[in-house]
């Protein structure tokens, strides 16, 4: 920001902090006065005395007023109100006044078991449900016949009913009930959750008015929590690599002579470093335990690398600001829907926030989980790093190409000219990591489809994402270095990115796979892994369709290329799938 600008952001801070000392005095107002209410009565006015919606009228007895004078009206204890919307909702508001006016009596009567008769003891099981039955065809579940009654298969034991004793005397169930009087449940069910203190006595039993249904979006509040402080200093960092490249204030540092990563470390730093800060308070006031850190920690570098890389490629601030948009969608979707599936089912361990939300849970967490649920972060990290590392210099700072031929050039970069078939070879091993997130993603997105429209959806994008991946190497010679690929070298360059690929599946294969693998999804996107010489096949008439159709046709049938590879790549796995391999 500039020196005229400060003054002004001082002014509006210090107006910001008058105004939140007003709005914590005085509260906010912002539904004052919008019912407007008549009545006969008054408890009905001691009733609404503390809802500043309501406007209230003491009308005399006897006198009837005239309809429409009132929002609602109150008469002989009889409510009258309107059908337009305005006094519905005026309605709706007295009703839970009402209410909570009859649990502030409820509360307070000499014999409170006769007030609630109902107390409610919470239990909570593991359930025990399988859902990789079908891995193996078989169905989960029979559907009925509607001829014949249900009736159980096995024999259940009998359950015994509860004594009926409460070991808790009923001041301090009073106690309890008092307490919660002004607490709003559907804030308290969030804010239980990021609590970890064990519930007392006191909470052991509660009237049906204190049960709140379990949801499996509460974890929803983590992301909140966590990922999104975690992602906004991120932005910073973004900003700042983007506002040396248009002021071009890093030309006198890259003159130095230090070395890129060297810069890029130090530059992002002080970002690391605030990043964890903000994580350690977060489990410090929510009383965690601090090995929450651990899985945010390739999150933490799974943004900054994103961040480091987005402000290199983009051309102005405008530009920025979309990319990271889409870019903080993606992330936070991968982050965020699986974990709404924790202690539900597998595939949310491909989330980093399910090992924070077990942690909190003070469930387990094994070695091989943490592998499991971070390694494409750290992987993908480090690509990005090396990425960003390898273009850190004036050439690539300092111009303005659009965005689709800056990426072209930033992956020339790190294809050498003398060795041109191992970069493809390494290029292919650095794109698995973001093909098996891609993937899985894909797999969240499609979990909850109706099958068999989910597998067939799954099939055919996880190939075009495989191809579109495979194919970037290829594309990216026929665009800067079209003289290179001839049909010789295209069927070599070709063969080192098939090659690349598996041996990056196989090198991911053990950390990432072994969970999803016993589901159909994972049937599905990693059939045949285990039969080397078929996958390598796949790769490489994969590539070579791509690259035979850019080099006859051009690169501006980049996309019917990889449409064509697709298809060749579904049929594959469906060769393997419906069991036409015998």
């Amino acid at each position: 920001m500039s020196k005229e600008a400060l003054p002004v952001i001082v002014a509006l801070f210090i107006a910001l902090i008058i105004a939140t000392g007003f709005s914590q005095q005085s509260g906010i107002h912002l539904q004052d006065d919008i019912y407007t209410i008549g009545t006969d009565s008054e408890e009905v006015l001691s009733i609404i005395a503390g809802d500043n919606r309501f406007s209230a009228y003491k009308i005399p007895d006897g006198y009837v007023p005239s309809e429409g004078t009132f929002d609602l009206l109150v008469l002989q204890d009889i409510v009258y109100s309107l059908p337009d919307d305005r006094s519905q909702a005026a309605l709706g508001a007295f009703e839970k006044d009402y209410s909570r006016y009859q649990i502030y009596v409820y509360n307070r009567e000499e014999d409170l078991y006769a007030a609630y008769p109902l107390w409610i003891e919470e239990q909570f099981v593991i359930s025990d449900i399988d859902f990789i039955a079908t891995q193996s065809g078989q169905r989960a579940f029979a559907p009925p016949n509607p001829r014949i009654k249900p009736y159980p298969d096995n024999d259940y034991p009998t359950l015994e009913y509860p004594s009926g004793d409460i070991d808790i005397s009923a001041e301090e169930l009073r106690k309890q009930l008092l307490s919660g009087e002004n607490v709003d449940k559907n804030v308290q069910r969030y804010t239980d959750v990021l609590s970890s203190s064990s519930s007392d006595t006191i909470t052991k039993f509660k009237t049906p008015a204190q049960l709140t249904p379990s949801l499996p979006f509460d974890s929803i509040i983590l992301v909140f929590v966590f990922i999104f402080p975690l992602y906004f200093t991120s932005q910073f960092f973004m900003m700042s690599i983007m506002n040396e490249r248009i002021e071009r204030n890093g030309e006198a540092l890259l003159s130095t002579p230090i070395k890129p990563y060297l810069i890029i470390i130090g530059k992002a730093l002080p970002y690391f470093l605030m990043m964890l800060v903000i994580s350690t308070i977060l489990t410090l006031l929510i009383e965690s335990p601090l090995l929450i850190l651990l899985p945010l920690f390739p999150v933490i570098l799974f943004f900054l690398s994103a961040a480091l890389l987005i402000g290199m490629i983009s051309r102005s601030f405008k530009e920025l600001s979309f990319i990271s948009i889409f870019f903080s969608t993606i992330a936070t979707s991968y982050l965020f829907f699986p974990s709404i599936f924790a202690n539900i089912h597998v595939i949310s361990a491909i989330s980093p926030l399910t090992l924070v939300i077990y942690q909190i849970q003070g469930d387990p967490v094994t070695f091989y989980d943490y592998v499991y649920s971070t390694s494409l972060f750290f992987l993908t990290s480090a690509a990005v790093f090396y990425l960003a590392v390898k273009n850190f210099n004036e050439e690539r700072l300092f111009n303005y190409h659009k965005l689709l031929l800056r990426m072209m050039e930033f992956i020339d970069s790190v294809i050498s000219k003398e060795w041109t078939n191992t970069s493809l070879f390494g290029i292919s091993i650095c794109t698995i990591p973001f093909v098996f997130m891609a993937q899985l993603m894909l797999l969240v997105l499609l979990f909850n489809f109706p099958m068999p429209y989910s597998i067939i959806l799954l099939l055919i994008l996880a190939a075009f994402i495989e191809e579109f991946a495979k194919s970037i190497g290829i594309f990216t010679l026929i665009s800067k270095r079209p003289h290179y690929l001839t049909w010789k070298n295209l069927i070599f360059a070709s063969f080192a990115v098939a090659a690349g690929f598996l041996v990056g599946e196989k090198l991911l294969l053990f950390a990432t796979l072994a969970e999803i693998s016993d589901s159909i999804f994972g049937a599905v996107l990693f059939a045949s892994l285990h039969v080397l010489w078929l996958p390598l096949s796949l790769h490489l008439i994969g590539v070579l369709t791509t690259g035979a159709v850019l080099k006859i046709a051009g690169k501006r049938f980049f996309v019917p290329a990889l449409i064509l590879a697709t298809v060749v790549h579904s049929l594959y796995n469906l060769y393997f799938i419906l069991g036409w391999s015998g």
